[in-house]
């Protein structure tokens, strides 16, 4: 059986069944590895698409293997760093498909921004899990991950995902959403118990808890900035009364849960619930992207050479927003030069301002990749790609192992630098690794001689 071209066949087939979002989010990296003993073996490219296909669209799956094969067949969904690592529980399948009917919504009063959209979200390595999160929640509120907490430094695009969540359950159903920023939510609390104790202040409890009570779906941005304990006791009560109602809540942070200091640990309890989920800094290839995109939108009609895009992307920060207002002041700048065309030279003199020092320097990681590539003699794009040769695969677990020694890295965030793969793939090139040094007097001293040239020892 040919199972690329039957697995090529369901996809056109689903394509239809479902919006493009979807489909390129949940569908569009999967692959059909093996029909077995009546059972199809679906590879997934993270462990989250494997609970939202079970739950969402398993019998769409199923259905429509059986138009095409006339055989029905149990689903297993499994990453491949699975079959790499040759695990052997791997879940069974017997969930529900979601459906796409677009509904209009009068949610008149939710403060989403409509330009916030998966749409013009740009997902790249170290954001793809967030956004997978949040679209998994956007399609089933209530049901899927709840809290969903996202948290990472500013300008990653937390808000971003927010509003697109928002703006999505608007789209697609008649539910409530309210989006709050935390200084919003204390605003309102601090009106209520400001006023006498009179009729008007009964009537403005009221529409406090109609206000942040009554709906399906609460976005509350900047946790991090609830102050005072009688508005964290409100939110308490309020987080209370929304999640025993099944309904849906979103919470944004520039720290996880554990750090959020001020907070009282029931409040980081609660948020620990559901799925924690941090993004990431981009790397350089979404910073490009973004850039690029920019540009793009923008509608800026002359080219911008490869290099120029290659200098901002290595010399601006992490900040989403400081690489989009590299690119505005760029143009602006050419603009009020007479029109210049936009080269290196150019783009050097007009963003002296934004460049911090040191900024062009590469991190540690890839710093530590170039050195064993350069030792391998192989490139550093093998490194970070997903050939599984002996003579890439093994110098790719050696830098692994260096990168989770010689820096604070977390496994996550090496996984990503690694071109985006799980980080129990670390986690096992890591302990291999370790294991192998203790016999194998040659590694040992393969990995000394990798530190030194690192500047370690």
């Amino acid at each position: 059986m040919n199972y690329e071209l039957l697995w090529s066949k369901l996809l056109n087939h689903l394509k239809d069944e479902m919006t493009s979002l979807s489909y390129e989010t949940w569908f569009k990296d999967t692959e059909l590895n093996k029909i077995e003993n009546d059972k199809a073996y679906i590879i997934v490219p993270m462990a989250i698409h494997k609970k939202h296909l079970k739950d969402n669209y398993s019998n769409l799956i199923s259905n429509t293997l059986y138009d095409i094969t006339n055989s029905n067949y149990d689903l297993v969904f499994i990453l491949k760093e699975e079959i790499e690592l040759k695990k052997d529980t791997i879940p069974i399948n017997n969930g529900n498909p979601s459906t796409n009917t677009s509904i209009i919504n009068d949610n008149v009063n939710n403060n989403l921004n409509k330009r916030y959209l998966f749409d013009n979200f740009i997902v790249g390595n170290s954001n793809k899990f967030a956004h997978a999160a949040a679209l998994s929640v956007a399609e089933n509120p209530g049901t899927m991950y709840n809290p969903l907490f996202l948290y990472g430094n500013s300008g990653l695009g937390k808000t971003h995902l927010m509003h697109a969540i928002g703006n999505y359950i608007v789209t697609n159903s008649n539910k409530k959403v309210l989006y709050v920023t935390s200084e919003q939510f204390m605003q309102d609390y601090i009106n209520v118990y400001n006023k006498n104790e009179d009729e008007e202040n009964f009537s403005y409890i009221s529409f406090f808890n109609n206000k942040y009570r009554s709906i399906d779906v609460l976005l509350i941005d900047d946790i991090q900035l609830l102050r005072g304990p009688k508005s964290q006791e409100s939110f308490f009560n309020t987080f209370n009364n929304l999640f025993n109602d099944s309904k849906q809540i979103i919470i944004s942070s520039d720290r996880s849960p554990n750090d959020l200091k001020i907070l009282a640990d029931r409040l980081k309890t609660r948020f620990s619930w559901g799925l924690t989920v941090n993004i990431y800094p981009p790397d350089l290839a979404l910073k490009k992207e973004i850039l690029r995109k920019k540009l793009v939108a923008g509608q800026f009609e002359n080219d911008i050479p490869d290099e120029v895009i290659e200098y901002i992307a290595n010399n601006i920060g992490p900040d989403v927003r400081q690489l989009e207002g590299s690119i505005n002041r760029l143009i602006a700048y050419a603009a009020m030069m007479g029109g210049k065309d936009i080269t290196l030279d150019l783009a050097i003199e007009a963003l002296t301002e934004f460049v911090s020092k040191g900024m062009g320097e590469k991190n540690d990681i890839q710093r530590i990749q170039r050195i064993v590539a350069e030792y391998f003699q192989i490139s550093v794009e093998d490194i970070r790609s997903k050939k599984r040769s002996a003579n890439i695969s093994f110098p790719r677990q050696i830098a692994m192992y260096l990168c989770r020694n010689l820096t604070n890295e977390s496994f996550p965030k090496i996984a990503i630098e690694f071109g985006g793969k799980d980080h129990t793939t670390v986690m096992y090139s890591v302990e291999k690794i370790e294991n192998e040094i203790k016999n194998n007097k040659d590694l040992a001293n393969i990995i000394e001689k990798l530190k030194k040239d690192i500047g370690v020892v």
